[in-house]
């Protein structure tokens, strides 16, 4: 019985992984997994600094909307649907209104 004698660093070595339980195979932690990981925390932080420190102030966020011009009995209509605490009834005519286009086979 030969054993194979495989270069440093190869995958096929024995020392390369670790197992873990049956069928698992955990890898060795190595530099690039390391700055991987550190790479990824930092786009984590930037991320989160953007979270913590909002483009728009609260004041500025609060008058945005007319700001912009949105009409405003858009947001009454919004803001009245959000609150009511049930929703209207709807009729089949109503909900099938839209495949009423022309009647011409009359």
């Amino acid at each position: 019985m030969s054993h194979r004698i495989m270069p440093s660093g190869s995958r096929d070595e024995l020392g390369c992984m670790i197992r873990n339980k049956k069928y698992r195979l955990v890898k060795q932690v190595d530099a690039k997994g390391r700055a991987d990981l550190r790479h990824a925390y930092a786009i984590e932080e930037q991320n989160m600094f953007y979270l913590r420190h909002p483009y728009l102030s609260v004041e500025q966020s609060r008058g945005h909307a007319a700001a912009l011009g949105k009409p405003q009995e858009w947001l009454d209509r919004f803001r009245q649907i959000r609150t009511r605490p049930w929703r209207e009834s709807v009729t089949l005519e109503e909900r099938l209104a839209h495949l009423r286009c022309k009647e011409a086979w009359d």
